[in-house]
């Protein structure tokens, strides 16, 4: 199975478990994949979803999550 596969799989099933911590943190991992592969757009469309389940969760990663979004001119 390759990354993308298995971090797909992980996120249906935090989706399933209605995971906010995990679904926050899946969500990250996606963006920071996207960015390494030099697409923007996808990485700030999984750090948005990062950003929003952080919330929702009350992880203090929100904040980094908002300012990262703002460095990247995505508020």
């Amino acid at each position: 199975m390759n990354p993308d596969d298995a971090l797909e799989a992980r996120l249906l099933a935090a989706h399933e478990n209605a995971d906010l911590r995990g679904l926050s943190r899946l969500y990250r991992q996606a963006a920071e994949m996207a960015e390494r592969r030099g697409d923007r757009d996808r990485a700030a469309f999984f750090l948005t979803h990062a950003w929003v389940f952080a919330l929702d969760a009350g992880m203090a990663e929100a904040d980094v999550h908002a300012r990262r979004l703002r460095a990247w001119g995505r508020s």
